[in-house]
Parts: C-alpha cells; structure tokens; sequence
C-alpha cells in the first residue's frame, strides 16, 4: 500500500498581494454566524457578522467587527444599543439577506426588544447591549457591548467556513 503524499503547506507574507490567500487562511477557522440588529432613526438595521466573541464574564462584554467600507458603520457605531443574535442552522437565508441589505426586516417576522431594538425570533442566543467601546482595528471596527439581558433556545448553530455554511453532523 502506498501512503498518499501530504500536501504542501502554502506560505505567505500578509500584503495586497496575498489578501484572498489570507482571506482562505481565516476561512479555515469555522465560525458561528450572527446579525446585529439596532434602531435608527430611518427604522430598523440588521447586519450580518461573523466575527463575534465573548469578552468577559464580569462584567459581561461581547465583541463583534464591522468592515469601515460598510454603508452601515455609522448606524452602528453611533447606536446605543443593539441585539446580537446567534443564528440557528435554520436561519440561513437570514445570514444572507442581511449581508445584503440592511432593511431584509420586511422579509422577517421581528418584534421590538429591549429599548425597541430589533429582536428576530429563532435565535439560539441574543444578547441585548449597550456599546461601551468601539477600537479602530485596521480596515474594520471593533464594537464592544455590556451584555444587558440574554435569551437562549435549544438548537444547533449555523457554521460558516472556506466560505460556505455548514452544520454539526448529528452522530
């Protein structure tokens, strides 16, 4: 029997050159998808992220980052409060309309939360903040939130990686 030869590792300098080489390096590390939702004076802003992280449990922060190239920086920059939600493995087609646009409300059944920020029912998780921080971090924002209040349902998370969506396999 003849082993199958391993394949060769790429290496690169992070540059211009390289970003979608870097792009598929970050894609390798699979991610759970989330939309933030706010309230602006237009009406109601979603949009979709995957960079999202806890912080601290006491007190309770989460982080997530916005592209600056974003049409909805400011919103989100400038809001108060916002909801995070952690999308299930059902709620695909919310990832992508919210990626899109930035009204995708009128294609959800949403009901207002916490201070009237939009909360879209389904989510595993939401976290309902208060923007404490925001760190300029190359050509995105940071945004950092005090976790608030917090609602949970069972379920299994949408995945993203190289990508695509993907899912837990039920063994």
């Amino acid at each position: 029997m003849t082993a199958t030869p391993a394949p060769k590792a790429q290496r690169f300098r992070p540059s211009p050159d390289h970003q979608r080489d870097l792009r598929h390096a970050f894609g390798s590390f699979a991610t759970g998808v989330t939309v933030i939702t706010t309230q602006s004076a237009a009406g109601p802003v979603g949009v979709t992220a995957n960079s999202f992280s806890s912080v601290s449990l006491d007190p309770a922060l989460a982080l997530w980052c916005i592209d600056k190239a974003s049409d909805r920086l400011d919103v989100f920059t400038q809001a108060e409060r916002y909801a995070i939600h952690v999308l299930s493995d059902q709620q695909e087609s919310l990832s992508n309309g919210f990626a899109r646009d930035a009204g995708f409300f009128e294609h959800t059944d949403w009901h207002p939360g916490a201070d009237g920020v939009p909360a879209l029912p389904g989510a595993l998780a939401r976290f309902d903040c208060r923007l404490t921080a925001t760190h300029d971090a190359g050509d995105h924002m940071i945004l950092v939130g005090e976790i608030l209040e917090v609602e949970t349902l069972p379920g299994q998370p949408l995945l993203f990686a190289a990508g695509g969506y993907g899912r837990l396999s039920q063994e």
